[in-house]
């Protein structure tokens, strides 16, 4: 090939990946928006006066931005902090235990083999198709009996009761996806079963264990109906039964501005946990993809 024809090459290739390039970040901008603007949009109208958030918007009402919303919830007689905290604790804690026992029925399920172990799991699988609002009744008689009605940790049990099925599938087909050589070679160290799986298996499966954590976290600070259900105190109450109430004025009038202030309020914790876990998030995903 003459070499006067190289320069010319090289800048067609330059010139094919800029081209590509911009198509790409234009693309993935154009994305993003779809997705970013509504919740920028949200968070813009939150500081909007009572009067402006119900009525059309205007540069007028744009002018009279304001954190009043946001003092009404936080500080005012409908103090919500203590809701905020409760639904911290079970979100976190649903998301841990969850976490924690998938992990180990995962280990058990994906790297040893018994008797009834196909059967077992098929069992767990099937609580991926009831809906936990078909269980609401049977579950209240059974918390009811335990003690835990109107508590956190009886709402905490149930949320990973639910979250379980869903978590052991993934951590399963984490578990399948690490080579066996691995633990041969800890069994040959002399690691017993745990250690394999604190010391050996830890930095492998944390994006599985991560994905667990972050659906069990969702779901548990999100949930309404079980924790409607299940809680009767105010004290206890969780964040979502907490702005129903606060949301709703005399005669069902719906208070917009509460409305819009506290989803946003309930939208932060979730935004932060999905960024500071999303390097795991995707990984996760596709570790319960590729096998079954």
């Amino acid at each position: 090939m003459p070499e006067a024809s190289l320069p010319a090459q090289r800048r067609a290739s330059r010139a094919h990946w800029a081209n590509s390039s911009f198509l790409y970040i234009t693309a993935g901008c154009l994305i993003s928006a779809v997705f970013v603007g509504p919740l920028l949009w949200e968070v813009l109208r939150s500081f909007e006066p009572p009067t402006g958030v119900a009525s059309p918007p205007s540069l007028k009402v744009f002018s009279e931005l304001g954190v009043q919303a946001y003092t009404a919830l936080l500080t005012g007689p409908d103090n919500i902090l203590r809701n905020i905290l409760n639904s911290l604790i079970v979100a976190v804690g649903t998301a841990v235990l969850t976490a924690v026992v998938s992990m180990l029925a995962g280990y058990g399920f994906g790297r040893f083999r018994f008797r009834g172990s196909g059967l077992l799991f098929a069992l767990m699988l099937l609580g991926l198709m009831v809906p936990f609002q078909a269980v609401l009744t049977p579950s209240f008689l059974e918390l009811h009996y335990l003690h835990l009605l109107d508590s956190l940790e009886g709402l905490i049990l149930f949320y990973t009761a639910f979250n379980l099925p869903f978590g052991v599938y993934l951590m399963r087909n984490t578990f399948l996806q690490l080579p066996g050589e691995i633990a041969d070679a800890a069994k040959v160290d002399g690691a017993s079963v745990l250690s394999t799986l604190t010391r050996v298996f830890r930095p492998l499966i944390m994006p599985g264990v991560a994905t667990t954590a972050l659906y069990a976290f969702l779901f548990g600070w999100t949930e309404f109906l079980a924790a409607l259900t299940f809680l009767t105190s105010d004290n206890n109450f969780t964040l979502p039964v907490a702005l129903s109430a606060v949301e709703t004025g005399s005669h069902g009038a719906v208070n917009f501005n509460f409305l819009v202030a506290g989803a946003v309020i309930a939208m932060v914790p979730s935004v932060v946990v999905y960024i500071a876990l999303q390097r795991y998030y995707v990984r996760g995903l596709m570790s319960g993809a590729l096998k079954g």
